[in-house]
């Protein structure tokens, strides 16, 4: 037997394209001989459809895709994720379900067990979980059937659920399985996932075809790495990351092992490519095609210029370089040249009269205070309002350049440096950004090395440098991590061996500074625990504060 992995890169909402994707690779796999070709969970949809399934005519759209698929299964098998109506009355309206069409029709529905409802997943709002199991009978082999999270409760070790599906199918004595995935992206997750899966070959022996996708959906990343496994635990092959690709495999010579490819996983390697993904995705899936972004020879917004260009094209990456009465001529000449060695087009644009009508007109109403925080914030809301102007006149859609350690602090201008359609490096601590322009520069200077040398500073006052408001980065962000990623509370970091002060301090911060997160762009996610969909934190609240 012969099985095709289809790894494709889905579009929520997009039946026709997403339909067009999987008859294409149906037809492909016909003229390798594949008896089935397997897809991804809810692939007829996209994942996460989210409330898009409380629309009928959304559910009976998925319906008539999986009738098309059905017709174009004849000499071929096809293993799909999509939804099915929950028809008992009782429970969720929807079940998370992978169909197994053949001879023209419908053969199977194996629903979805384990529904995941934590970080950036809430398949409970929408599914009813499987109550029963059958192992899929086709062409004299047995094949055990299960979706994404159903292999992550290995013998009833995982606290979250009550049941284990692949136990449940043993006794059926299967021949393989097919697990069908919608596995989001960190950093992590490769290594994870894989752990995971030999844990299953290692308990139950047999072959396993793991079908993720790749592909962006808004601030989520799906970085593919689909994977046939053999019985004695070694990956037979690992597809690539976040670009489709379709393998087809004989099942006996995966049973029998032997041959192993896996891909690397470095850690910054695996960031850069996924950022280059998510932004080519979210422009190709709203039909955008231009990004303006204010450079300021910092090295935040140097980095993001590199993936826009990387990902979009020089000639669809255009930057200005603000400069008011306390950048650094260094910092314009940094910009410049980094927009040169990009070859994108630049304008520079001083803001010192356009503060110094602010503070003129503002002047009778100030005139008692001193220069403080509000004229910082003047100059960057500046050049907020320059770079929207531009978006608006020419259809430049603006990128967020802000990391995830001044996200988490509050150390932004909201409607200033904090404006944006799409946060690139909202999901990356200040030193993984200083990684990320080392691994640009590895082959030739792109970005300036004084760029990544000198202090950090938004030069908005004289001599200003972040550390001044801020602890050096490479303390902050440990502390940063623990508290974000990890989830230890103040004592539990204090224990680690960092300052008292300075962890209360910090993680104060991070508190009262929800209300600006919930008003910035959607944040590509890179980690375990990003801001947006995935961290949900009450604005009005006393922890900590």
């Amino acid at each position: 037997m012969k099985i095709a992995v289809a790894q494709l890169n889905y579009h929520v909402g997009n039946f026709e394209g997403n339909l067009k994707k999987m008859l294409n690779a149906i037809d492909e796999a016909k003229m390798q001989q594949a008896d089935i070709i397997c897809f991804a969970e809810l692939a007829t949809v996209g994942y996460p459809p989210r409330d898009f399934l409380e629309f009928e005519d959304f559910v009976l759209k998925a319906e008539q895709t999986i009738t098309h698929l059905a017709q174009a299964a004849q000499d071929i098998a096809i293993v799909v994720g999509s939804i099915e109506k929950n028809t008992s009355g009782k429970g969720k309206p929807l079940y998370n379900a992978a169909y197994f069409l053949a001879e023209g029709k419908i053969q199977y529905v194996q629903h979805k067990a384990l529904l995941p409802t934590y970080d950036i997943f809430d398949e409970y709002r929408y599914f009813e979980p499987a109550r029963t199991f059958q192992v899929v009978h086709y062409k004299g082999k047995k094949i055990a059937l299960t979706i994404c999270e159903d292999l992550w409760n290995l013998g009833q070790e995982n606290p979250l659920y009550t049941i284990c599906p692949m136990d449940e199918l043993m006794p059926q004595s299967p021949d393989f399985m097919i697990n069908i995935a919608a596995s989001p992206f960190s950093y992590k997750q490769a290594t994870a996932r894989i752990n995971v899966l030999k844990a299953n070959i290692n308990r139950y022996k047999i072959p396993l075809f793991y079908v993720n996708q790749c592909g962006a959906q808004t601030e989520i990343l799906f970085d593919g790495g689909s994977i046939a496994m053999s019985p004695d635990g070694t990956i037979f092959e690992e597809l690539p990351y976040f670009k489709p690709a379709l393998r087809v495999y004989d099942l006996e010579k995966v049973r029998q092992g032997g041959q192993h490819f896996e891909q690397k996983k470095e850690k910054i390697q695996l960031i850069h490519d996924a950022l280059i993904m998510g932004l080519q995705n979210y422009f190709e899936k709203l039909g955008l095609k231009k990004v303006i972004l204010g450079l300021s020879g910092g090295i935040d917004s140097a980095v993001v210029a590199v993936l826009a260009a990387t990902a979009l094209g020089k000639n669809n990456v255009r930057v200005l370089l603000m400069p008011s009465q306390f950048s650094s001529d260094h910092s314009v000449q940094d910009a410049r040249i980094l927009a040169e060695n990009l070859g994108i087009q630049y304008d520079i644009i001083p803001i010192e009269n356009i503060y110094k009508a602010y503070e003129t007109t503002l002047q009778p109403h100030f005139w008692a205070t001193e220069f403080g925080l509000t004229e910082e914030n003047l100059q960057s809301r500046a050049r907020g309002m320059l770079l929207m102007a531009f978006s608006n006149k020419f259809g430049h859609i603006l990128l967020n350049t802000s990391n995830k350690s001044e996200m988490a602090v509050g150390y932004g201008t909201l409607y200033g440096d904090m404006c944006g359609g799409l946060s690139v490096i909202g999901d990356l601590y200040k030193t993984e950004v200083y990684e990320l322009a080392r691994y640009m520069n590895q082959q030739k200077t792109i970005i300036p090395e004084r760029t990544i040398t000198k202090p950090p500073s938004a030069e908005l006052r004289p001599d200003q440098k972040d550390s001044d408001s801020l602890p050096e980065y490479d303390v902050l962000d440990k502390i940063l991590y623990q508290y974000i990623e990890e989830r230890q509370g103040p004592q539990e970091i204090i224990d680690m061996g960092f300052e008292e002060a300075l962890v209360k301090k910090v993680l104060r911060l991070v508190n009262i500074n929800e209300f600006k997160r919930h008003q910035t762009a959607p944040v590509l996610r890179v980690s375990t625990k990003a801001f947006g969909m995935g961290r949900r934190m009450p604005i009005v609240a006393k922890y900590l504060v």
